[in-house]
């Protein structure tokens, strides 16, 4: 009877990524089906430690966090959890050999998201790597299926995508991170003069970075390579459109992408996959 748990539990993961996010829900339904339950695993799991840091404010946050690592690893453990999360999370880590310093890394820059921090160029690197790099890195665990020197290859450029999703996810929640919750990410940046030659400078490093992690989609196996294409695209848009603003727009407001268009986007990927780029 296990297993209608366990399928309860993928099924919670599946229901929390669609609630949270229509663009990665659709990038999920682009994969290949047998590792989408896998991939809203991952997702459903990093989004509930967002969540205890970015919107339980009438509570205790750190206390909150503290009892979801402990929760985790026990879990990892035990082999079992009652959290509907945890448990498709863990049966996904055993499943693909997950490495534990991936979670561990992931679960330090949610603790840093707890604190005052003015962050420098190391803080800055740590916090992305923990909170964008390593997700990519267990989503590719699951995409190559264990095959260690597919991985290896593709690491760096998986690290790179998250960090080029990552820095756009920023400048889209500036206001935000900045107004509310009090946060600075890039490093250095003092907030009263953020003005459109800073703005500049981060985009062009963004850029880069989406060029090197187009090379690396490239090579990604069939079974998710247009999925994660269509997330690839998706930011792209999202990074356009953002460009587009001025920085004061930036800060007046966060920029988003209709889900109309981003439907249309995915039909046009589908499209350009097929009969061109790949």
């Amino acid at each position: 009877m296990k297993k209608l748990f366990d399928e309860l539990s993928f099924k919670v993961s599946k229901e929390t990524t669609k609630q949270y996010s229509t663009s990665f829900s659709l990038g999920i339904l682009a994969l290949s089906s047998a590792i989408r339950n896998p991939i809203y695993a991952i997702y459903g799991y990093v989004r509930l430690a967002d969540e205890i840091v970015d919107s339980f404010h009438d509570y205790d946050k750190e206390k909150l966090l503290r009892k979801f690592k402990k929760d985790t690893f026990n879990a990892l453990e035990d082999g079992i959890s009652l959290n509907p999360i945890l448990q498709s999370f863990q049966e996904t880590v055993h499943q693909y050999d997950i490495d534990e310093s991936l979670i561990h890394q992931f679960l330090k820059s949610m603790e840093m998201d707890l604190q005052k921090i003015d962050y420098n160029s190391d803080l800055y690197k740590e916090y992305i790597l923990g909170s964008a790099e390593v997700v990519g890195l267990m989503c590719l665990q699951i995409f190559v299926n264990g095959d260690k020197e597919q991985y290896e290859k593709l690491k760096p450029y998986a690290m790179i995508l998250g960090s080029a999703f990552q820095k756009v996810n920023f400048l889209r929640d500036m206001k935000d991170d900045y107004y509310t919750l009090g946060r600075v990410y890039f490093p250095g940046l003092d907030m009263t003069y953020f003005d459109n030659n800073v703005k500049s400078s981060i985009e062009k490093e963004i850029e880069e970075e989406f060029r090197q992690a187009l090379i690396g989609i490239k090579m990604l196996p069939p079974s998710s390579r247009f999925g994660v294409y269509l997330a690839y695209r998706y930011y792209i848009s999202l990074f356009r459109k953002i460009k587009r603003k001025s920085a004061q727009n930036i800060l007046n407001g966060r920029i988003r992408i209709s889900n109309g268009a981003k439907i249309s986007l995915m039909m046009s990927c589908y499209v350009q996959y097929k009969t061109s780029l790949f």
